[in-house]
């Protein structure tokens, strides 16, 4: 008989509504593993009690919807109120907000359960997490490699079994480089498609919320719990025909696929086995009966400083008081003082360019149903090897190499999806990235189902499972 966490989110959910299992048996059997067997830096802070409280709580009678119940977890960077939240930096080590954001308030409304704030890297900043608040977060598949970041503890969570699903953040890949790093499905939604209440922290429109699940399907049951707007929201995505779970269950129909492997950010070489799975993929999707062309790479080189100068400009609108900077790490200082130097008029530039350029690729791609790349460079790196505090140009520049492809999305705001189709020969996950059309999740995911079902993955389980 499958234990509780080998099944779904969407069994376990199940579970709950049929009575078979109650949110509190299931959120004591995470906590316990959660307790036990975080070897892979998931967690920042566990509230037990807190969870405990509010799954004895929950009226299974009045389920919200197909996740009611079942444990979760929210990364460190996302408010939540009575909770410790660290934004990842030992300037804010002991700070307790006294009001959620919109992230958690739309968990809590659909009946889940946190486990309490997985671990980020200083202001969701680099893609590895290695905070001075926690260790670092590592792939279960091998504990000396990085799990990625910004959601680096979200993913180690959900690949270790210690919540079936979790809530990350993207604005340059930090959603997607810990799924590629930790074998699992992360989705990164349209620009508006999730609201950024009540901080609306991001002018340049890069960052989103979105889902990390070991399935197609539970990911999109996480969409459908995030996804929506709120009053006071500066614009949002049209919302889907139906849901983002019955969209799994459609077939896509025949579809253009553009594919570019050529890295866009930076010179960089890919390595065999990042190669491999993209052309295996491609493969795949022939099989399955699309159309896969070969494209230039959309965005010139032109487009990495505009990029660069935004985002240094969103790392210095982190707000830190003045009697702590000295706790910074210097990767957030270098890109503070670059940020800082940018003045009101090149910045506003930087955004309109950076529109531009995300126009003239949107153009370029539109007569696409979807583009594949790879979704890193290289397979999961050892811990350290981008971080180099001595020499902050060095790490940024060791970041680009990793992820020469995920910023490209957040860029043209279009959804994108890692999938984990590859694992190397001596174990370690590779993601394949897969993007659509602005507002474009239902295509999107019914195209990574029907991927999923013809190359499943669900049954692979790390070491310590």
């Amino acid at each position: 008989m499958a234990e509780l966490h080998d099944l779904t989110a969407l069994e376990q959910g199940d579970l709950v509504r049929r009575r078979e299992v109650s949110p509190l048996e299931l959120t004591e059997h995470y906590l316990e593993r959660a307790d036990r067997l975080d070897s892979v830096g998931a967690f920042v802070t566990l509230t037990p009690e807190l969870a405990r409280s509010r799954a004895a709580g929950l009226d299974v009678a009045a389920a919200a919807g197909p996740l009611f119940g079942v444990p979760t977890a929210i990364k460190d960077l996302n408010l939540t109120a009575g909770v410790r939240t660290t934004f990842g930096s030992a300037a804010f080590a002991d700070y307790v907000p006294d009001v959620s954001d919109g992230v958690t308030l739309s968990i809590e409304a659909a009946g889940l359960v946190s486990l309490g704030k997985t671990n980020a890297p200083e202001f969701g900043s680099p893609c590895y997490t290695e905070p001075d608040v926690a260790p670092p977060a590592v792939t279960p598949w091998d504990r000396t490699r990085t799990a990625g970041g910004s959601s680096g503890g979200a993913a180690a969570a959900v690949a270790a079994g210690l919540v079936p699903l979790a809530q990350g953040s993207d604005g340059g890949g930090s959603i997607r480089i810990p799924a590629s790093c930790c074998g699992l499905v992360g989705l990164k939604p349209t620009r508006g498609r999730i609201s950024g209440h009540p901080v609306y922290g991001d002018p340049v429109g890069l960052a989103t919320a979105g889902p990390i699940a070991r399935t197609v399907a539970d990911a999109a049951a996480m969409l459908d719990v995030l996804a929506g707007r709120r009053v006071g929201d500066p614009s949002w995505a049209p919302p889907p025909a139906e849901t983002f779970l019955a969209a799994t269950r459609r077939d896509p129909g025949r579809l253009r696929v553009a594919r570019f492997i050529t890295p866009v950010i930076t010179d960089t070489p890919v390595d065999p086995e990042c190669r491999l799975a993209w052309e295996d993929a491609s493969r795949l999707l022939e099989s399955l009966g699309h159309e896969v062309v070969d494209v230039p790479v959309p965005l010139p080189s032109e487009a990495v400083p505009v990029f660069e100068t935004c985002w240094a400009v969103l790392t210095a609108l982190s707000v830190v008081p003045p009697d702590k900077e000295h706790l910074l790490r210097p990767l957030t200082r270098w890109l503070s003082a670059r940020g800082n130097a940018v003045t009101g008029p090149e910045f506003g530039l930087a955004i309109g360019a950076m529109r531009r350029f995300a126009a003239d690729a949107l153009t370029a791609l539109a007569p696409y149903d979807a583009v594949l790349t790879p979704t890193l460079a290289t397979p999961p790196v050892a811990v350290g090897a981008m971080r180099n505090d001595a020499d902050p140009q060095a790490d940024f520049d060791a970041q680009k190499a990793f992820t020469p492809w995920t910023s490209a999305w957040n860029v043209t705001g279009m959804p994108a999806v890692s999938l984990p189709l590859h694992w190397t020969p001596d174990g370690l996950p590779v993601g394949v990235m897969l993007a659509a059309r602005p507002a474009e999740e239902e295509l999107l995911l019914s195209l990574a189902s029907q991927v999923e079902a013809a190359a499943p993955w669900a049954d692979r389980k790390p070491p310590g499972w």
